[in-house]
């Protein structure tokens, strides 16, 4: 079973599987924890009764530590993967490992919103990020497209189909800082048939004075 434990001495590895280096990793962690414990407190079970014996008794479960959460939802994060094959690393089958995503996922949000390093999504708050105004006010604009399930109705199978991808897509206009890296706002959810320059235009956002935006001609009327 694939855990925290046995990827922490592989930093190539780490990377690769979660996005993150392990010194980042160690950092969300406390985040994950905290935040994990806002909708699920310790003192009361999942379902939300007073538990009977102290938190940690009995059986470990499936994911016996929290760095074990966070290394299963980044995982699927990073790679995004049919929900089967996410599960086969970790020993559970496709139901657990549907729930197990369902149940970390608003986690992980939390701690990165408890962190201040999600990004936007009004985009009329973009002006005002403190992940956009750390350094110039210079910025960068791209799309990035993942794949989907393929939609069963015909007409919305032809709607996500990318051109670009030769799959089922959804794709998301993102703005990034150039100075530091980081997402500064994304998009809404598209189907991945629909251009960038559309997409762009769309979802006006609000930028500070004086901001410069890097783009690629795909976004050039």
């Amino acid at each position: 079973m694939l855990s925290d434990d046995k990827l922490k001495d592989k930093p190539r590895e780490f990377l690769a599987a979660t996005g993150l280096t392990l010194a980042a990793f160690e950092c969300l962690l406390p985040a994950f924890q905290a935040a994990s414990e806002h909708p699920y407190p310790p003192d009361f079970t999942y379902e939300g009764k007073a538990r009977q014996r102290g938190a940690g008794g009995g059986a470990q479960g499936t994911f016996p530590s929290f760095a074990d959460k966070l290394l299963f939802i980044l995982v699927y994060q990073q790679t995004n993967p049919l929900q089967v094959m996410h599960g086969l690393p970790f020993a559970l089958s496709q139901p657990p490992a549907n729930y197990w995503m369902h149940r970390l996922l608003p986690v992980l949000q939390h701690a990165l919103r408890a962190m201040g390093q999600a990004p936007e999504r009004d985009a009329h708050r973009v002006e005002t990020s403190a992940l956009a105004l750390a350094g110039a006010p210079n910025l960068a604009v791209d799309g990035t497209e993942r794949r989907r399930q393929r939609p069963r109705d015909a007409a919305k199978q032809k709607e996500h189909y990318s051109g670009k991808k030769k799959t089922p897509t959804d794709k998301n206009i993102l703005r990034i800082n150039a100075h530091t890296g980081q997402v500064v706002y994304r998009g809404p959810t598209l189907p991945g048939k629909t251009h960038a320059k559309k997409a762009v235009d769309e979802t006006p956002v609000a930028y500070r004075t004086n901001t410069t935006l890097d783009k690629d001609t795909g976004f050039q009327g």
